[in-house]
């Protein structure tokens, strides 16, 4: 997919002062878990009300996994999201279910089936997100997997994520040549609390590796 630069979505915000910082940098979309167990777990009111400070024109990114559908309808009415994020084993026919477009993620450790399959099954997806745990493990592990193996037919938008940080970043997008970047633990100083050096550096690496 030709494009003139790769986007970048921050994920695991918790906080207002963070959101606002990406926001400031140009980053595109900002990713708010609801999954339970993950560090970066937001209470739906929390979320709401960093939600309600963001500037126009960012796009708000809802996770879930394996959620039932009235999580999801709460979800929605409450945070009115540009897209849904699900990463567990959900059907295409339920992530199409919502009227709301949606990211896929899809485990890359271990991959059984080829990008392009996966692809097929959701076709209505507006992009897949790749990300480095094994199939049934929680995501925004850190883990990476091999840049270079991304096929190239899958005939949809490809979001890279696991394992990304500033140093290393440039070279994913080289390899992978992504539509977009989605980072999370890689501009910590812990789990949930942003780095403003490290989503600048970030930001930086990726509009050096576009020019």
């Amino acid at each position: 997919m030709n494009q003139l630069r790769t986007r970048i979505k921050f994920c695991g915000i918790t906080r207002a002062e963070d959101a606002l910082a990406a926001a400031a940098l140009g980053v595109d979309a900002l990713g708010f878990i609801f999954v339970p167990g993950s560090p970066r777990c937001l209470t739906l009111d929390a979320a709401v009300a960093i939600r309600r400070r963001l500037p126009p024109l960012l796009s708000v990114v809802t996770l879930l996994r394996n959620p039932d559908s009235d999580e999801v309808w709460e979800t929605i009415d409450a945070m009115q999201p540009h897209l849904l994020q699900f990463h567990g084993e959900e059907t295409p026919d339920f992530c199409a279910g919502f009227g709301v477009p949606y990211l896929k993620a899809v485990a890359m450790r271990g991959l059984q089936r080829p990008l392009a399959e996966i692809a097929r099954d959701y076709a209505d997806a507006a992009a897949l997100l790749l990300d480095g745990h094994a199939p049934g493990e929680l995501g925004g592990q850190g883990k990476s997997f091999d840049w270079a193996a991304i096929a190239a037919d899958a005939h949809k938008p490809l979001i890279l994520a696991g394992g990304l940080n500033p140093h290393n970043v440039a070279t994913a997008i080289r390899l992978a040549h992504p539509y977009a970047v989605d980072v999370s633990s890689g501009i910590e100083s812990k789990p949930g609390i942003k780095d403003s050096g490290k989503m600048e550096a970030f930001v930086r690496h990726v509009r050096d590796a576009d020019s």
